[in-house]
């Protein structure tokens, strides 16, 4: 049976047309310097949402941004910094990526993420800090939101790498950034 068609069903179609082969392998699975980024997206009823699309962008372990092309056909040794995952059925998505550096600027390490699901009319907008980043607390888009609020941009650690879950609506609704302000 073949993939169904605009006019067979209602979209989205992110899965079908946006996902690519290793787009959430930022750099291979058994890179010695690799880390695992997994979490779900979750609706405002705290369940998970199975068709969202995750995308993230990220500075390189230098803290410089990767000016090379390769992110929609992985070479296997190239870091492009930008890595696409699907969600599955429990509304997870995982990538395989570098603990990014530090910008320039200041502030925290960050990966940038982009969430596209059904019911969305805009993509959503927001960042992954890590919580063993010892800038955290120097971090300007950090320290200008309340503590309760800041908590939800931070992953949590576990055995494998990092958790991040986003929360679309209610309780702990993850902060998603506006042309980079927080709302």
């Amino acid at each position: 049976m073949s993939a169904p068609t605009p006019g067979q069903t209602v979209g989205p179609f992110f899965g079908y047309a946006l996902p690519y082969a290793g787009g959430e392998h930022l750099v291979p699975v058994g890179r010695a310097d690799a880390i695992r980024l997994t979490g779900r997206v979750l609706d405002g009823h705290g369940e998970p949402v199975p068709d969202a699309l995750v995308e993230i962008w990220q500075r390189d372990a230098d803290g410089s941004t990767p000016q090379v092309e390769g992110s929609l056909a992985r070479d296997g040794w190239t870091f492009t910094g930008f890595g696409r995952a699907p969600t599955d059925a429990t509304g997870r998505f995982t990538f395989t990526t570098l603990r990014p550096g530090r910008p320039t600027t200041g502030g925290a390490s960050f990966i940038a993420v982009a969430v596209m699901a059904r019911g969305l009319l805009d993509r959503l907008l927001t960042r992954v800090y890590l919580p063993d980043d010892p800038a955290l607390d120097d971090d300007p888009l950090l320290s200008s939101l309340p503590a309760e609020r800041r908590a939800t941009l931070i992953a949590t650690a576990d055995d494998a790498g990092y958790v991040f879950d986003i929360r679309l609506q209610g309780a702990d609704e993850t902060v998603f950034l506006h042309h980079g302000a927080a709302h």
